[in-house]
């Protein structure tokens, strides 16, 4: 492994820290960070009663309300990255969330697809605010194994979020309508910036802050987009999530339509987003002895083991494999992807320093604009079969290991 990677928190004299304790700290990091998960997740069980709404046709283009929401977060994060170094982290978090609750009223009031799409949109530019500058506090506050030690346990509060979402959006259905799951979301918001507001001081001194320059912004833009491990982790990081992704936004077609399991939809989705939790606290605990590089790369050699056996099977199945040996299955994968992205992240942020803010936004947007394209790649060939979620796995899972692997090749 690179000896870039630095496992001792950072000293107080070069990063400020909290007054909060660590405990309440990665508390409200996991909130603020799962408003994305949230926005995403509890919409699902929804999609259905949202296209008969608004009278959508073809039911695959109800996946755009879930993919397109990762386009406005490609563009927000590369706005407020710049912002979060120049303005401080919590002006980039109180301004995002009032974007974050325009959009969602915009949603709330659609009566097209496409001012859905807007609202989605927006409500992903604003959200990009805490995701970037959360990001940026930890790294104002850790580095190496111990800021990947830190992210695990956020991860594994974060989890929580897309376990419990889908049957948050399904208890709602049950008695509203779906625009009051896009009402909880300003509840949430409103929440989560108060407590933030309140308790969590500035972790960016004004004497460390960059002024914005379009000459610095190209400086900096050109530093990282150079950096070829920032690159290189970052590239198959979003490869990976968009094999993801596709799942995540045709999860509600592969399991009511394709296996038919109705109403419990939520059960399953939860109990797959369990293995995510659980692997990052697997991961908060062995990532200081073991190392980010070593975990993720049995992680990622794990993961296509699994994809492998899904597509063998898919392949004996006709394409559809029982129900429970596709579960099985895909628990052991993303406990494999829950190991690897917390690590990965923050193998990418690690030699940004001071440029955390806009790390994370290139970062951030990089994966998006690939992961994006990936999944919807994915997603234009699920019909009634598996194969395709199964095969995108395996390939672009294959993809992304060679480019992380070169990663930190001289």
């Amino acid at each position: 492994m690179s000896s870039n990677y630095n496992s001792t928190p950072s000293k107080t004299s070069s990063k400020p820290k909290a007054d909060i304790s660590q405990f309440e700290f990665v508390a409200l990091m996991a909130l603020m960070t799962s408003l994305v998960a949230l926005s995403i997740d509890a919409v699902l069980p929804a999609l259905f009663q949202i296209g008969a709404d608004l009278e959508i046709t073809d039911p695959r283009q109800t996946h755009l309300i879930v993919s397109l929401f990762f386009v406005g977060m490609a563009f927000g994060q590369l706005y407020y990255g710049p912002l979060s170094d120049s303005k401080g982290r919590r002006y980039v978090i109180i301004s995002g969330l009032i974007v974050f609750a325009i959009g969602s009223l915009v949603c709330i009031y659609a009566e097209s697809l496409v001012v859905m799409l807007i609202g989605r949109i927006i409500q992903a530019i604003g959200v990009s605010g805490p995701r970037i500058a959360t990001l940026a506090v930890i790294r104002d506050k850790y580095e190496g194994e111990a800021m990947a030690r830190v992210m695990s346990f956020i991860m594994m509060v974060f989890i929580l979020v897309p376990m419990l979402a889908p049957s948050f959006g399904q208890a709602i259905l049950f008695w509203f309508s779906w625009q009051y799951i896009f009402s909880s979301f300003l509840i949430f918001g409103l929440v989560s910036g108060l407590w933030f507001f309140i308790r969590q001081p500035e972790t960016l001194p004004k004497e460390k802050r960059l002024p914005f320059s379009w000459s610095q912004l190209w400086i900096s833009s050109k530093f990282i987009l150079t950096n070829k491990l920032v690159m290189f982790y970052t590239i198959s990081s979003g490869i990976i999530f968009g094999a993801f992704l596709a799942y995540i936004s045709s999860s509600q077609t592969l399991f009511q339509d394709i296996y038919d399991t109705g109403d419990l939809f939520p059960l399953y989705f939860a109990f797959l987003a369990f293995s995510l939790g659980f692997a990052s606290f697997i991961n908060g605990h062995l990532v200081m002895r073991l190392g980010m590089r070593t975990l993720c790369t049995w992680a990622m050699i794990g993961w296509l083991i699994f994809a492998g056996l899904l597509t063998a099977f898919c392949f004996v199945y006709d394409g559809i494999p029982p129900l429970w040996q596709l579960i099985c299955i895909l628990f052991c994968a993303f406990f494999c992807i829950g190991i690897m992205f917390g690590n990965i992240n923050a193998m990418a942020m690690q030699p940004l320093g001071d440029m955390a803010g806009l790390g994370a936004a290139i970062i951030g947007s990089l994966g998006s604009i690939i992961s994006v394209p990936t999944a919807v790649i994915v997603g234009s060939f699920i019909d009634d079969t598996v194969t395709p979620v199964a095969i995108g796995f395996l390939g672009f899972g294959a993809l992304s290991f060679v480019l992380y692997w070169y990663a930190d090749k001289d």
